[in-house]
């Protein structure tokens, strides 16, 4: 029920924001509705006050109390409603301009007598929402430490190696900067830190138990802290006397004392003498900067730390301490444990399919994996039993039968109750509407959030938002852009499952679409493709195209309840916020229009968008975030009605030339593409540049011989982010105009725009000398002004080091690709860059490139990507600050002579490319094992766009499970019919590309069959890419067959052939 609480809480937030705005206005038409409209405003502030008293306190509502929450949250959308159709846009200044005033106001004293009602029901049946009457202990029950195991995660699910590295960091003072016995006389403090439920705790268990460190720390305490902890005198005592407790033992009965001056001394003085191991269990920083002081420096004792948090479990450990990270279990270990805990007498192929879908929906996750493991034990197992398990695995939370899932469901739910603010927590609860295994972008998922209403502040607010998430192991980073921050990102697969099943459940994302929940949902997701293109897009844990099986699938192919949707009277009723649509517009949404409201409409992946609906799209007046695919090649200048737009992303479409009054548009601050300005003159110009643009991200603009840019680029005053592709010869009298506007733009000062500013200029081989073209005789001048830009990308042949590259004393960020130049003349003058802390250089080689002590002070990001394996120099001492190394060459054969990782102190990771040969990945491997920060290596891979001829980009290629890389896997197809084989050894794999060999197989060669003939016993002599007794048919032309897994084939012989001859199969992937 708390999310359900925090729901009904950010909405009402939202409301009560709009309506102070429009007391905040000043128009005559609502002088007699002042009273009114600030009884609504305070009332409505006030049942989210008591909501939020209702959250801090975890008490169990009573079903009166769930009644009039529900009722509040449809009053909430009512006002909401009301004053979108009524006030298009309020966040415009000046005096708001109301549609049939009359009817506003009859619409606000009808809305004032049903919250009057409403408020009269919830005293009458005394639905106190801040009662503690039943409140839970849940969140406060701690691990026990005398039960082995915790979690019941013990035996070890997949750690044997981490438990192994956290043995030798803790024994031999390994992980500081230090070594010897200096190192090992400085305290130091190793954190595990991983998403709740990962292990963490059973791990710290296993360590703490391990004789290895029982024999060298005569003294060891173990304390786990209550998810909410307190933090006056009395707490800070009792935290301390624990310690205390676990450290003298038994003679702890006599000599503890009681003030907390004593508690202090006592805890100092044993790990001063003694060798002391201390285990905070859940530590929060508040608790941590409390009993920091008390850890003397100078000592042999340890400290073992878990937490959810990284910004935490770093604090703690600096400075010389080692964070280790948890990672998610790797298939092979999730089957493992299973067979060892569930399946103890093998499995048949059918229970082998059944593991498969256990290791799928747990995806990697210890305490889920446990809780189901718990859950079967008993019962009488089949593969449809263990298959149903996981497919309602939430629905099982729930109900907690047995009380196997209770831990799972506490410990879920914690990461989400954990979050501070209701806007955390409904950003959190959104990001579960979109498919899973499918990583979103930081920018869609931030602009989406603003756009919403559920982040009251700005792109800067948002990606905070994000990067706190991040921080708590909740949403995981999955490919970092250049400056190390997320660039994609997705929740954890089962918190995403989870995370779903509550936002459904409080009709806050909602795939019902019966009459009784059609006024109720706000965000809807159509997927009405056909079964060979939806792909990867399930919502379920684990591979994509898993959660297109399960109950609660947020998409929905089912054409008739979408044409329930919009039948009748029904579709006045409907009030949806955002709408996204794969596959055909047409037969998803037969009239846009019926929703009058939406703010978020998202037809990236829309493969049909008609003329008729890109028309029905103009009329919708409140968007403000706007996505379309593929299928559009043109917009019209209708646009221009879509006054309260903010963000247009025209990436995936066709569209060449924008209309300019599109970028006039009052509120649109982000624009995506690469379009083309028609260039205007005359009394449009002068109308133009009198104007006020609010544009702040331009992404970009091609400019040619025609582009009207570079006359109004100068004029966007608050243009902070631009990406320019370059078309134009420099005899072009364009080429003088953009010069003459990028250097503006690098020179602005702080006073012209607000934050970090970002220049991305693509170069073709007439425009190289763009950055250095003449503007008269103050060309000299010009270049050396100090610039404020903070990001520089700069892709294409260039005559020389551009000058004023030099002058940008605030650079943070720089990107170099194929420029041509080499070696002193790349960096000239560029180590003087104090400030710089990315840096990334792309080349066919970087042989002549030294980089020596003293340059770049700052830099803590390094990519080097090259053709051929030739690396810079980089001198020992040099780059002290490095935190991420990433050397990307195909053909590099195992180390570097000339860069050695344990030069860099401060290094966290290095990337490789995905292609390495093993023995170079696992060269690497071992050499940053040495380190003593034990940096983590990372395989990227190399995506090609074909449209580019330039340098593609890398992205993360494999998952990163517990204790090894896999490879992503495949989209799964969907599938006719199954059969299984009986387990029998297989030849050796062999894959030819986009053949498949058949050859003879036990007591049938020589044999003619036809492929309606193939027997099972003949099938394992496929030579498979996977060890799997699995094999799927599909017979869609009576001809097909299915390979274990991951393919569909077509035979392509002739329908009769003789096994043990060649007969080859066409890869469908």
């Amino acid at each position: 029920m708390e999310v359900a609480v925090a729901v009904v809480s950010a909405v009402t937030k939202s409301v009560v924001s709009k309506l102070l705005r429009v007391i905040e206005k000043r128009y005559k038409e609502l002088k007699d509705l002042e009273g009114d409209i600030g009884f609504l405003h305070r009332e409505l502030a006030m049942i989210c006050g008591s909501m939020e008293v209702q959250i801090s306190h975890k008490g169990q509502p009573s079903a009166v109390e769930i009644l009039s929450m529900d009722e509040f949250r449809a009053l909430a959308h009512n006002i909401e409603d009301c004053l979108d159709r009524f006030l298009p846009c309020a966040a415009c200044e000046g005096e708001l301009q109301i549609r049939d005033p009359r009817k506003f106001c009859h619409e606000i004293a009808r809305l004032k007598r049903d919250l009057d009602a409403a408020h009269e029901r919830k005293v009458r049946y005394n639905a106190e929402f801040g009662s503690a009457a039943a409140e839970s202990n849940l969140d406060e029950n701690p691990v026990d430490p005398e039960n082995p195991g915790a979690y019941g995660a013990s035996p070890a699910v997949g750690i044997e190696e981490a438990k192994q590295e956290l043995c030798k960091s803790l024994v031999d003072g390994g992980g500081g900067g230090g070594s010897g016995q200096a190192s090992r006389r400085k305290l130091k403090v190793v954190s595990v830190v991983g998403f709740g439920g990962s292990g963490k705790t059973a791990l710290a268990w296993e360590v703490y138990n391990c004789p290895q460190v029982a024999e060298q720390f005569s003294r060891r305490a173990w304390v786990t802290l209550a998810s909410k902890h307190k933090h006056d005198v009395a707490a800070k005592e009792a935290l301390l006397k624990a310690i205390l407790e676990g450290l003298l033992g038994d003679e702890a009965r006599e000599s503890v004392p009681l003030k907390l001056r004593q508690l202090q001394q006592h805890v100092s003085l044993l790990l001063r003498t003694k060798r002391c191991l201390i285990v905070l269990d859940n530590i929060k920083m508040e608790i941590w900067d409390t009993i920091k002081p008390i850890f003397p420096n100078e000592t042999e004792s340890r400290i073992l730390v878990t937490t959810t948090v990284n910004s935490v479990a770093n604090a703690c450990s600096l400075p010389d301490g080692y964070v280790h990270s948890m990672r998610s279990l790797s298939p092979e270990q999730s089957k493992d444990y299973l067979d060892k805990k569930v399946f103890v007498n093998g499995c048949s192929p059918d229970l082998d399919k059944g593991s498969t879908a256990i290791v799928n929906g747990c995806d990697g996750h210890p305490l889920a994996l446990v809780s189901v493991a718990k859950a079967l034990q008993g019962h009488k197992l089949t593969g449809d039993l263990c298959e149903k398990m996981i497919q309602n695995l939430c629905f099982r939370m729930d109900e907690n039968e047995n009380g196997h899932f209770t831990k799972l469901a506490q410990v879920l739910m914690n990461n989400y109750s954990s979050l501070p603010g209701n806007s955390l927590k409904t950003c959190l609860l959104y990001s579960s509407a979109f498919p899973n295994d499918r990583p979103v972008s930081r920018k869609t998922l931030t602009s989406r959030w603003l756009a919403e209403g559920y982040i009251d502040g700005d792109q800067e607010i948002a990606n905070k938002k994000l990067d706190e998430l991040i921080d708590r192991n909740i949403i995981r980073p999955v490919d970092p852009s250049n400056n190390g921050k997320a660039k994609t990102c997705e929740p954890h697969g089962i918190m995403h499952q989870f995370m779903l099943h509550k936002s459904m459940a409080s009709n806050f994302i909602d795939t019902s679409f019966g009459a009784k929940n059609r006024s109720n949902f706000r965000h809807l997701i159509i997927d009405n493709r056909t079964n060979g293109t939806t792909g990867n897009m399930g919502h379920g844990t684990g591979p994509a195209g898993r959660g297109r099986d399960r109950q609660h699938n947020i998409f929905s192919s089912l054409k008739e309840k979408v044409d329930n949707l919009f039948s009748g009277s029904a579709s006045k009723q409907l009030r949806p916020r955002s709408l996204t649509v794969f596959g055909s517009v047409e037969e998803a949404v037969p009239d846009l229009t019926s929703f009058e409201l939406l703010r978020v409409l998202d037809l990236k992946e829309c493969s049909v968008l008609s003329e008729e609906h890109l028309g029905q799209i103009y009329k919708l007046l409140h968007l403000k975030y706007l996505t379309l695919g593929c299928s559009v090649s043109n917009v019209s200048v209708e646009m221009e009605r879509l006054h309260c737009l903010e963000t247009l992303d025209l990436r995936k479409t066709k569209i060449e030339t924008l209309p300019m009054e599109v970028i006039t548009l009052p509120h649109l601050a982000h624009l995506y593409g690469k379009i083309k300005l028609k260039k205007i003159s005359g009394k449009k110009l002068t109308g133009f540049l009198q104007g006020k643009t609010n544009l702040q991200t331009l992404a970009g603009v091609v400019v040619d011989s025609n582009s009207g840019f570079p006359e109004v680029m100068v004029h966007m005053k608050k243009l902070t982010k631009v990406k320019i592709w370059c078309e134009i010869p420099s005899t072009d009298s364009n080429y003088a105009v953009l010069s003459k506007a990028i250097h503006k733009f690098a020179q602005a000062g702080m006073a012209t725009a607000v934050g970090a500013r970002s220049l991305s200029l693509h170069l073709n081989d007439f425009s190289k000398g763009l950055l250095h073209h003449h503007q008269g005789d103050n060309t000299i001048a010009a270049s050396r002004k100090h610039g404020y830009l903070s990001s520089l990308k700069l892709q294409g042949s260039l005559n020389q080091s551009p000058q004023f590259v030099m002058y940008l004393r605030g650079l943070k960020e720089l990107c170099l690709t194929y420029t041509n130049l080499k070696g002193a003349e790349l960096l000239a003058g560029l180590g003087n860059l104090k400030l710089l802390v990315c840096l990334k250089l792309v080349e066919v080689d970087l042989a002549d490139l030294d980089i020596n002590i003293g340059d770049f002070p700052s830099l803590q990001r390094l990519c080097l990507v090259v053709e051929k394996p030739r690396f810079p120099i980089i001198e020992h001492g040099a780059l002290l600050r490095l935190v991420s190394l990433q050397l990307l060459c195909k053909d590099l054969v195992g180390l570097c002579d000339d860069i050695k990782v344990e030069w860099f102190e401060a290094l966290e990771e290095v990337a490789l490319d995905s292609m390495l040969n093993q023995q170079t990945i696992q060269l690497w491997e071992n050499e940053v094992r040495k380190h003593p920060k034990r940096p983590r290596v990372i395989l990227l891979k190399k995506v090609v766009d074909p449209t580019k001829t330039m340098s593609g980009k890398y992205v993360a290629s494999r998952k990163v499970y517990n204790n090894c890389y896999t490879d992503t896997p495949q989209t799964r197809l969907q599938r006719s019919c199954q059969v299984t084989a009986p387990r029998v050894q297989s030849p050796a794999p062999r894959f030819l590309f986009d053949q498949v060999e058949v050859c003879s197989g036990p007591d049938v060669e020589d044999t003619e069959f036809t492929a309606l003939d193939v027997k099972l016993d003949s099938l394992h002599s496929i030579h498979q890419t996977l060890s799997s007794p699995t094999y799927e048919y599909n017979w869609p032309t009576g001809e097909g067959l299915c390979l274990p897994h991951f393919y569909s084939c077509t035979i392509m012989k002739s329908p009769k052939a003789v096994l043990g001859l060649s007969c080859f199969l066409r890869i469908h992937l």
